[in-house]
């Protein structure tokens, strides 16, 4: 966008299509402008803007836009807050008056948009809340466009193939604001629709339901499930330690995972120097959890493939069915993300399996160099990624 651009916008905007602030530090409200123009409850099917640096009477206010502040900006798309992940760029635009940070958001193909477990919309130039009538609007919307797989209806299913106290006890209560669960009265395949885990044109659950609240997920997506294996030794015809295989709705199978991961690990020291010691991890268990939760989120469910962890005497294999997704490549993993089970990532951010998008691998490549361990290795095939990594000696 160039000045001009800039002021001919600032001038002949749609009330509903941006949102003018001098605020430099209001994270909520900057989140919820983010969340509101994902929506596009006008259905305008073009980018909504965020202009910091203009007051309401549409003069460019004279701030300096910092480094940070543009920083911060771009972090609304990955702090996990904003659900699905909006699609948005950031610019800062220097004109004579002062400079501007130009937010630009385009319509999410996922609607409805949340922020904080809230449905935000614009109506005219103020700021609200959905109400059930325009999340529906929302949800049928979002019918209409390209699904992912777990967006997709699993068809022959009914919702009592779902779990629903699952839903609602453990999941409902992190995922929603717990104001909008009191003031909710909808039909429970209505709650589950707007979270994309049922579809209501065809009155069955999405692939996302039946993963995350099937009461049998295994019979209808034969590979949703994880497969382990610990053998004592460095080839697979060693003999085997443990064996299992982990499967049911994923809330229990990320339980079981965790508790079993934990039952692998084990603490020694090393010197530091000739009186002081330090206490390492054969494994690390926050760089293991985080390469495993990237498995989970990223594998191909499609596949009829379990997802593999292979526990040997000097590494730790963790194989993933279905290939690098979308723009992600060889070359420019992980600093690249493409999500191809978008629902299910939301799911593990609002459950607090993942804390940041886009940022697990580097962040157990970090704790590993923090442990003394080789960094992970990757491999990429067609059909599979492998993560592999190396004991700490």
């Amino acid at each position: 966008m160039t000045e001009q651009e800039l002021r001919d916008l600032i001038a002949n905007h749609e009330a509903d299509r941006v949102e003018l602030t001098v605020a430099t530090k209001d994270t909520d409200k900057f989140s919820e402008a983010v969340c509101a123009f994902a929506n596009d409850l006008p259905n305008h099917r073009q980018p909504g803007c965020l202009l910091i640096g203009v007051d309401d009477a549409r003069h460019i206010a004279g701030l300096t836009v910092t480094d940070e502040l543009l920083r911060n900006l771009g972090g609304l798309r990955d702090d996990g807050n904003i659900q699905p992940l909006p699609s948005l760029s950031v610019q800062k635009i220097v004109t004579s008056d002062g400079e501007v940070a130009v937010v630009s958001v385009q319509p999410s193909s996922l609607p409805p948009v949340r922020y904080k477990g809230r449905v935000c919309i614009r109506i005219g130039p103020r700021r609200g809340y959905a109400t059930e009538h325009e999340e529906r609007m929302l949800i049928e919307r979002r019918g209409a466009q390209a699904r992912t797989f777990d967006a997709q209806p699993c068809l022959g299913s009914t919702i009592a193939d779902l779990s629903l106290g699952l839903f609602q006890i453990d999941y409902r209560q992190q995922a929603i604001a717990q104001e909008v669960i009191d003031e909710n009265r909808r039909p429970i395949q209505q709650q589950l629709a707007s979270l994309r885990f049922f579809d209501l044109n065809l009155d069955c659950p999405t692939n996302a339901g039946i993963l995350l609240f099937g009461l049998d997920g295994r019979g209808w997506l034969p590979g949703a499930y994880v497969q382990f294996l610990r053998v004592d030794g460095d080839s697979l015809i060693a003999p085997i330690l443990n064996e299992r295989e982990l499967h049911g709705d994923l809330l229990t199978v990320l339980r079981e995972l965790d508790a079993l991961v934990d039952a692998q690990l084990t603490q020694f020291p090393v010197a530091t120097s000739s009186l002081q010691e330090r206490t390492v991890e054969s494994y690390p268990r926050v760089a293991v959890r985080e390469l495993i939760m990237n498995a989970v989120m990223h594998r191909d469910y499609a596949s009829t493939a379990p997802l593999r962890i292979t526990w040997l005497e000097d590494r730790l294999e963790i194989q993933s069915p279905g290939g690098l997704y979308g723009e992600a490549t060889p070359e420019n993993f992980p600093r690249q993300t493409s999500y191809r089970n978008p629902i299910v990532a939301e799911a593990l951010k609002a459950l607090g399996y993942v804390n940041r998008y886009g940022r697990g691998v580097l962040r157990a490549q970090d704790v590993l160099a923090t442990n003394g361990t080789p960094a992970a290795e990757f491999e990429f095939e067609g059909g599979y990624v492998l993560a592999i990594v190396r004991r700490r000696s």
